[in-house]
């Protein structure tokens, strides 16, 4: 009579027998998926490469800049600085201008002078930190002018103390302009561009968004969120089934520009990193989206310092930081 342990060891023995590995058809399904999957990191290696040395190619030869004629251009906080710089040379090469600001005196002040040089231009007051009021706006804007394809999400403010000095209030305006604002804008005018598949978003973003810096504590945590929004929506799109390969997205990274917001700026070696006019910065801004580039720094070297420095451990890059001591005071 055959014993528990022998009926056991047969009905495994059986079982092993079976098993799609041991026989030939598992055999060879074991070496097809092998040599497929091998093919596949071939595949992979191989797209890596081709991107890399693209990359570099690019780098040396830079895309055409692309034409912006008939462009319908939203711009926030057109009223004053970089936004009514970009606003003046979006307009001079053709674009029509949708200037949008809170602040309407200087709205329209930026209006007049697009005007003033035979652009074409139109103001809108809106909050938008306001979903209703941003909605409101876009139905106008649909109406009178058309349906926006370029959108630059410029509108910000910038509270500089310790984050234990800074209130409540200051906190929540900062992210409220400078990170969901950007989220409702896109949320109205995103649908429109997918629609036509046509269409280039503009968001800006910081060096204080690519490295922390003292007594902008929360304005860095509003920065740094802007590039992940817009890596995010890049992949978002990228992956969707649909082909929405006709929207770019650029977001723009610049060191201290003088707009006003900047009101104790401290800068060791003023001839190495000086502040940037508004100016300057348009000019970097307009060609880095004429460009398609997905992201830039203002000045560029800062870009490829960054990616350097942040391969190195956390307390190496710091001494340099400290050599450089450059950032903002406490107003």
């Amino acid at each position: 009579m055959a014993t528990i342990g022998s009926i056991k060891n047969g009905n495994a023995q059986n079982l092993m027998s079976k098993a799609p590995w041991t026989d030939e058809q598992g055999i060879g399904m074991k070496i097809y998926q092998g040599v497929a999957m091998t093919l596949e990191i071939l595949v992979l290696i191989v797209k890596m490469y081709a991107s890399y040395f693209y990359a570099i190619y690019k780098f040396f030869i830079p895309p055409e800049p692309k034409s912006v004629a008939g462009e319908i251009v939203l711009i926030t906080g057109a009223g004053h600085g970089m936004g009514r710089e970009m606003a003046q040379r979006f307009a001079k090469l053709g674009a029509v201008v949708v200037c949008v600001d809170i602040n309407a005196a200087g709205n329209q002040e930026t209006a007049e002078i697009i005007k003033e040089e035979k652009g074409k231009a139109h103001t809108y007051q809106c909050d938008v930190t306001n979903c209703e009021a941003i909605k409101t706006m876009a139905d106008k804007v649909k109406r009178e002018v058309g349906d926006v394809t370029m959108l630059v999400n410029n509108a910000g403010i910038m509270p500089c103390k310790p984050l234990l000095k800074t209130t409540e209030k200051e906190i929540r305006a900062s992210y409220e302009v400078n990170v969901l604002a950007h989220l409702w804008l896109l949320q109205t005018f995103l649908p429109s561009m997918m629609q036509r598949n046509h269409g280039h978003v503009v968001a800006m973003s910081s060096m204080a968004g690519v490295i922390g810096l003292r007594n902008l504590v929360p304005y860095c945590g509003t920065k740094f969120a802007v590039r992940g929004m817009m890596e995010a929506l890049h992949e978002e799109l990228r992956e969707d089934p649909r082909d929405f390969s006709g929207i770019k997205l650029t977001c723009i990274c610049p060191y201290i520009v003088d707009t006003g917001l900047c009101k104790n700026p401290k800068i060791k070696f003023p001839s190495l990193m000086k502040i940037i006019s508004p100016q300057e910065a348009a000019d970097n801004i307009v060609d880095a989206v004429r460009r398609n580039y997905n992201e830039i720094t203002i000045p560029s070297s800062l870009y490829y310092v960054n990616q350097i420095c942040r391969t190195l451990p956390r307390s190496v890059p710091l001494h340099l930081k400290d050599y450089l001591d450059s950032g903002l005071e406490a107003q």
